[in-house]
């Protein structure tokens, strides 16, 4: 199943006028929901989160969250996945930041409510998660939209060059990569070096170091196609959801 998003979209992200920003409480960082509304009034709701509004971590470069947010939108798109919602970088009423459509999704739904049924749509999530070295996959970072599509949000700690993976989908582990994941993992290492090519846009946003290990992990999952092992506890964040 495809989502239903509007082509237009990423203009009026990009271009909107924004609204009021209603400060979310939850979250270590300052996060906002607002609107962008664009000359041909198109509008959406948007999640909006600024890079002044970043915590300090001593692992993640300051100021960087953001432009991760975009990386791993940027990498869904290119690898044809659609699991991240459409996502900008653009000034806004507190600075530069990234803006993301918010999806209209089911707050009693995520990893743990949806895995049962649905547990090989899945499957992407995970290796997504591997290749992007995500240092905090919650189950609540796994929505259902009202379309009944599962979506992949809150990617501000991915990328580092240190092994980070921390995430609660752990129902693969050991298993052999589907050939038709491995497939497009291919193509999109076959691509990488492409001139204005998804590599040269990561070059522009995290650190070389971080832009080559994350070329070594996909190389990596190519010559051993295994979903690695839940090793100990440190693998799993906290809280949960």
């Amino acid at each position: 199943m495809r989502s239903k998003i509007p082509e237009h979209i990423l203009e009026v992200l990009m271009s909107g006028e924004m609204g009021h920003c209603d400060l979310i409480p939850s979250g270590s960082n300052y996060t906002f929901f607002t609107t962008v509304t664009d000359k041909s009034n198109n509008g959406c709701r948007v999640i909006y989160k600024p890079k002044k509004g970043e915590a300090t971590l001593w692992d993640f470069t300051t100021g960087t969250l953001y432009v991760r947010e975009y990386a791993t939108y940027l990498l869904s798109e290119e690898l044809g996945w659609n699991l991240v919602p459409p996502t900008v970088v653009r000034d806004g009423k507190f600075g530069i930041g990234s803006v993301q459509l918010f999806i209209d999704y089911d707050p009693d739904e995520n990893f743990f409510t949806i895995r049962e049924k649905r547990l090989l749509e899945f499957l992407r999530v995970c290796v997504f998660d591997i290749i992007i070295n995500n240092a905090d996959r919650k189950g609540g970072h796994c929505i259902l939209d009202t379309d009944g599509y599962i979506w992949a949000i809150d990617h501000g700690v991915t990328f580092h060059s240190d092994l980070k993976l921390r995430t609660v989908i752990w129902d693969f582990a050991g298993k052999d990569i589907p050939e038709w994941i491995t497939k497009d993992l291919k193509i999109l290492l076959n691509r990488f070096e492409e001139a204005n090519g998804f590599g040269d846009k990561l070059y522009q946003l995290v650190e070389v170091k971080e832009v080559r290990a994350f070329r070594d992990r996909l190389v990596d999952l190519i010559d051993s196609p295994v979903f690695p092992s839940l090793e100990s506890y440190r693998s799993v964040p906290w809280p949960l959801l």
